[in-house]
């Protein structure tokens, strides 16, 4: 397993032009939890699954799961530029009629492995489909993304218990460690201590690494292969509003209806982005 980082790289910042204008087009939607999980997009995407956007339904592929489904539009976008769909109906987001509800929808994107959106049922069927691959003997991996909110769920924490029982080395679980959730602070709502140490209790291989580092993410998951008996639990340091600078300040920027104010920094991220691209992305 290898990527070319400088490729990824490009298409981390198409991805994340891509999420900004989609969303910036709604006029509103989940800015903060979008943004944040844009490299660990980029590098499963660029290079780590085993997927085909021609056949997206290829039986041999690596499956992917988006449980805290409200960062949708970030895998929207990703799904997109990968080729899954083109990247004009990523105008339609949440519209009537639209292929790209608010929450991933198997039913209608292609691309999308599991309807989610309802938290901690994501992770849950995740591990039931890394279990069935394992029962079948396939070498198909899983990749998960949580959220550090979504795990106040205790649904969460059965399926990783499971999980580690069954020895389900197949199975990769990130956790978008972006200290926020709806109402606040994780740390101030419930707080979560340590996640590595938790994930290492319950079984997994668990380490941290920073979320915005595509090299990091890209060695931790290599590590992570090296597994033969232990599901592997990545835990993402991470920031709300990853990677536009003006989000990542605002407070309440985990669903934004935009100011005036906003929409101007918006704007400029986009701008500044577009300026950045033009070198092609990782196909």
């Amino acid at each position: 397993m290898s990527i070319e980082l400088e490729k990824v790289e490009q298409f981390r910042d198409e991805i994340r032009l891509k999420t900004l204008k989609e969303l910036y087009h709604l006029g509103f939607g989940h800015y903060g939890g979008s943004l944040s999980i844009i490299e660990t997009l980029a590098v499963l995407y660029g290079g780590v699954m085993k997927i085909d956007p021609k056949n997206p339904d290829w039986e041999k592929r690596d499956y992917f799961i988006l449980s805290k489904g409200h960062g949708g539009p970030g895998l929207y976008a990703t799904l997109a530029v990968k080729g899954y769909f083109p990247e004009e109906v990523l105008y339609t987001l949440n519209n009537n009629g639209t292929t790209l509800p608010s929450h991933p929808d198997r039913n209608l994107t292609p691309g999308v492995d599991m309807t989610t959106g309802s938290l901690g049922q994501g992770i849950s069927a995740a591990v039931g489909v890394a279990l069935s691959h394992k029962l079948s003997k396939k070498d198909n991996y899983t990749f998960c993304i949580v959220g550090d909110g979504e795990l106040n769920e205790g649904q969460c924490w059965e399926a990783f218990q499971f999980a580690a029982h069954h020895k389900l080395n197949r199975l990769f679980v990130f956790i978008d460690d972006n200290k926020k959730q709806l109402d606040g602070l994780t740390k101030d709502i419930i707080n979560p201590f340590d996640f590595e140490k938790k994930f290492k209790a319950f079984g997994f291989y668990s380490l941290k690494v920073d979320g915005s580092s595509l090299g990091q993410i890209y060695d931790a998951i290599k590590k992570g292969k090296e597994q033969t008996e232990r599901p592997v639990a990545i835990i993402l340091d991470t920031t709300k509003g990853q990677g536009v600078p003006y989000l990542e300040q605002k407070v309440d920027n985990h669903h934004i209806r935009p100011s005036q104010a906003d929409e101007e920094a918006i704007l400029q991220a986009i701008d500044d982005l577009e300026h950045r691209s033009g070198k092609g992305v990782a196909r």
